[in-house]
C-alpha cells in the first residue's frame, strides 16, 4: 500500500512536471506584426459570400493576384498550392488560403474558378475573392496588408505586392514572407503550426 501510494505520487510529479514544461516551451511567433484587419465580406469563385468573420478561428494564408497577371502571379499562386500540398501532407488543419483578385473588373467569380483549377488547388481551404470596386481593394490592401494596389489607366496589368500573409485565429496579420522567389516553406509551415 505505501510502495503503491509513493509510486502514484512519483508518477504525478512526473506528469505535472511534464505538463509545466510544455505550458512553458509553447513557442510563439517572433516579430509578429500583429496588425489588425478591417471587416470584410467579399464574393469567392463559386459566387457565396465570405468575409473576416466567416475566417474567425482559423489560421489563414493571404495574397494579392489576378488572372490576367503576365509576371508574378503564375508563380504566387503555384507556390501557395505547394503550400496547401505541403500543409495537407503534414496533416495542418483549420488552414485557409485566401487570394484577393486585384482586378475585380475582369476577374468574375468563374474566371477565378477557372484560374484557380489550372493550378490543381483544392477548393476545400482556398477561396479566391472578388465582387468589389478597384478604388475599394487599392485602399483595402495597402490600409491592412500594408501593400500597394495600383491599376494604371493605360495598362492591363496591375501593380502589386508580392508577398505572402500570415493570419492568427484572432484575425491579426502576424507575418509576411516572400510569394514569389525563395519562398520559405519550412518557416511557413513552422509558424502555422505554432499558430494552431
Amino acid at each position: 500500500m505505501v510502495k503503491s501510494l509513493k509510486t502514484k505520487k512519483i508518477l504525478l510529479g512526473i506528469a505535472i512536471g511534464t505538463l509545466l514544461l510544455t505550458a512553458c516551451g509553447k513557442k510563439e511567433l517572433e516579430n509578429a506584426h500583429d496588425w489588425p484587419l478591417e471587416e470584410f465580406t467579399y464574393t469567392n469563385q463559386d459566387g457565396k459570400q465570405l468575409g473576416l468573420e466567416d475566417l474567425k478561428g482559423k489560421v489563414w494564408m493571404a495574397d494579392f493576384i489576378f488572372t490576367e497577371c503576365d509576371t508574378v502571379c503564375p508563380p504566387m499562386t503555384a507556390n501557395m498550392a505547394e503550400i496547401q500540398r505541403k500543409a495537407k501532407d503534414e496533416g495542418i488543419k483549420n488552414l485557409q488560403f485566401v487570394s484577393f483578385s486585384v482586378d475585380p473588373d475582369i476577374d468574375k467569380p468563374e474566371v477565378l474558378k477557372e484560374y484557380g483549377e489550372r493550378f490543381e488547388i483544392d477548393y476545400k481551404n482556398w477561396d479566391f475573392l472578388t465582387g468589389y470596386g478597384q478604388e475599394e481593394i487599392e485602399q483595402y490592401a495597402m490600409k491592412n496588408f500594408k501593400t500597394i494596389v495600383k491599376k494604371p489607366k493605360a495598362d492591363d496589368q496591375v501593380i502589386h505586392g508580392t508577398s505572402f500573409y500570415l493570419v492568427g485565429k484572432d484575425g491579426l496579420i502576424k507575418k509576411s514572407y516572400s510569394g514569389v522567389n525563395d519562398v520559405p516553406y519550412d518557416q511557413i509551415l513552422e509558424d502555422i503550426k505554432i499558430l494552431q
